[in-house]
C-alpha cells in the first residue's frame, strides 16, 4: 500500500503539469493536470487512443501550444483523486549525475577517510573544495548511466532488498529532454528540455565501490538500480513554468525530519552543463531523464540510513511533492 502526501496550496508552478495516470482497474494514460486538481485524458482531448506520455514528448514542438489552450478549456475526465499517479514517463534512457552540488561533495570526501588517512577535516574538506574548483574549471561533470526499470512512481512503496547494507536517499532535480539532443552547446542545451521533474536516486552506499577489485571502481548497477530505486514525478511540469531551474528548493525529510534542504545554486554544473555534456556522447530522446545530482544531507552524512517502514517526503519548488514509504523485502 502507498502513501500520499497531505494536500497542498499549491500542486505546481504553471497552468498546467503532466502526469500518468489509471482509473481502477484500467490501464495508464498520459494526462493534463490542472492546478485545482482536475485531469484531462490526452487520448481523448487529443484524438490519438494509444497515446502515451513519450508519445507526448516526442511531438513537443506541435503538442504544447495544444496543451495550454487544453490547460483552459480542455474535457474534464474527472478529479485527480479518483486516479492513481504513476511515474510520469517511461524513459529509454536515465542519465544520471555524481558529485555535483559543492557541499554534498565535500561531506561525502569526509565521511569516506581512506584507511591510514588521519588527517585533521579541516585539511581533508579544504582538499575537497579545491577538487570541485578544478572539476568546475575543466567543464567536466560526472555522468553515467541508470536503467528505467529502477524507476517507480512517487508514491510507490520502495522495497530495501535484502543485500543492501546501507540504502541512502538522493533527491534531485531531473530534466525531461522534449527535443532530440545530440552534441548540443550548452547555450542550446535548454532549448531541448521539455520540463522538469523530481527524482529520488536511492544508493547502497555499501555496493557503491567494488570490494573485490577497488581498480574497477564503481557499481552503479548493483548499487543504485534495484527495481523502485528511483521514484519519479509526480509531475512533468513544462520548463516555461520553471522561470529558474538555477534557484530551486529541494527538501527532503524523513519521518517529518529535515534531512536535506538546499537549492540547486550550489551546483557545480547547472542543467544547461550536464544537459549538453551528455549529448556530446550520447543522443538525447525525447522522454529521456537528464538527473543533476544530489545535494548535501544524505544518510552517510547524518550517519542513518534508510530501514523498513521509513516515509520520505520530497519536494522541489514548482515541482509538486513525492511520498515514498520504505519495506523491508523479508518484511513484504
Amino acid at each position: 500500500m502507498s502513501v500520499k502526501p497531505e494536500a497542498a496550496s499549491a500542486l505546481f508552478a504553471g497552468p498546467f503539469a503532466l502526469a500518468t495516470l489509471s482509473a481502477p482497474e484500467s490501464p495508464a494514460f498520459p494526462a493534463l493536470v490542472t492546478p485545482d486538481a482536475q485531469v484531462i485524458d490526452l487520448r481523448s482531448a487529443l484524438d490519438d487512443a494509444a497515446l502515451t506520455m513519450r508519445g507526448v514528448l516526442e511531438g513537443w514542438d506541435t503538442v504544447l501550444p495544444q496543451l495550454t489552450a487544453l490547460a483552459t478549456a480542455g474535457p474534464v475526465r474527472g478529479a485527480l483523486a479518483e486516479f492513481r499517479t504513476h511515474a510520469p514517463v517511461e524513459p529509454r534512457q536515465v542519465f544520471q549525475s555524481g558529485a555535483n552540488y559543492r557541499q554534498h561533495v565535500i561531506d561525502l570526501h569526509v565521511a569516506h577517510r581512506a584507511p591510514g588517512d588521519d588527517r585533521p577535516e579541516a585539511e581533508r574538506r579544504a582538499e575537497a573544495a579545491e577538487i570541485m574548483d578544478r572539476r568546475a574549471a575543466e567543464d567536466l561533470p560526472y555522468v553515467f548511466i541508470g536503467l528505467p526499470s529502477a524507476i517507480t512512481g512517487p508514491y510507490d512503496d520502495v522495497v530495501l532488498p535484502a543485500w543492501a547494507e546501507k540504502p541512502d536517499w538522493e533527491l534531485e532535480l531531473a530534466a525531461v529532454i522534449g527535443r532530440p539532443a545530440h552534441r548540443v552547446s550548452v547555450e542550446e542545451a535548454l532549448d531541448h528540455v521539455a520540463g522538469y521533474t523530481i527524482a529520488n536516486d536511492l544508493t547502497d552506499r555499501a555496493t557503491v565501490f567494488r570490494r573485490d577489485m577497488p581498480q574497477i571502481g564503481t557499481d552503479w548497477l548493483r548499487s543504485k538500480n534495484a527495481p523502485g530505486f528511483t521514484p519519479l514525478g509526480p509531475w512533468i511540469v513544462p520548463a516555461g513554468s520553471i522561470a529558474r531551474p538555477d534557484d530551486l528548493r529541494l527538501t527532503l525529510k524523513l519521518n517529518g525530519e529535515t534531512m536535506q534542504d538546499e537549492s540547486t545554486k550550489d551546483m557545480i554544473f547547472d542543467v544547461a552543463r550536464m544537459v549538453s555534456y551528455a549529448s556530446q556522447t550520447a543522443r538525447l530522446l525525447p522522454g529521456d531523464l537528464v538527473l543533476t545530482g544530489s545535494p548535501a544531507g544524505n544518510g552517510m552524512h547524518w550517519g542513518r540510513l534508510l530501514r523498513d517502514g521509513d516515509v520520505m517526503d520530497a519536494s522541489i519548488t514548482g515541482l509538486g511533492a513525492q511520498r515514498t514509504r520504505c519495506v523491508a523485502e523479508e518484511a513484504r
